[in-house]
């Protein structure tokens, strides 16, 4: 297998830093908005960009989490786990969601975030962030804020290491 390192964790830092200023300049602040992460590839991408845009801003900036198991269409007929590790503490009626993913691909998570979502409350807006968006839609989804463009063939893989700590994040094309 051939690994490729294509960012580094300066290069995600700039990134996520990029992304948080592009959704407040979008959103003229950080009122009403908050971050969640979709579980789990994007928790960690929705707590950096928080962080990012609390002390821009200086406002604290909610962060929640949602699993898309239950509303994925790849789990019809099969049993689905009653656990869950979704973790909204927080309202979204009338907020402005931004949806967190570490790779954007097909859609189809971000489809089920998106119903997921819509399950618990009624926000105002929905908007996507996207660490790396590699192609391959089978869905009209696009993302609002993309890190960077990696186009892909079907037979690579996109790998993510993200942590708070962020001396060992990196994103990797496996081929």
């Amino acid at each position: 297998m051939d690994i490729k390192v294509l960012m580094d964790a300066q290069a995600i830092d700039r990134a996520l830093t990029r992304i948080s200023y592009q959704i407040i300049e979008k959103n003229r602040g950080a009122q009403d908005l908050c971050l969640i992460g979709i579980y789990s590839g994007g928790v960690a991408a929705a707590r950096m960009l928080a962080e990012r845009i609390s002390k821009s801003e200086n406002a604290q900036v909610m962060v929640g989490v949602i699993d898309t198991t239950k509303f994925r269409d790849d789990v019809r007929g099969r049993d689905i786990p009653e656990g869950t590790n979704t973790d909204i503490a927080f309202d979204i009626d009338d907020k402005t969601v931004i949806l967190v993913d570490d790779v954007l691909s097909t859609g189809r998570t971000v489809r089920a975030a998106i119903d997921a979502v819509m399950h618990i409350g009624r926000p105002r807006l929905i908007q996507l962030a996207a660490l790396i968006d590699r192609g391959h839609r089978e869905l009209p989804i696009r993302a609002d804020f993309v890190g960077k463009n990696v186009p892909t063939s079907a037979a690579e893989d996109i790998r993510v290491y993200l942590s708070n700590e962020g001396e060992e994040n990196r994103v990797e094309l496996c081929s």
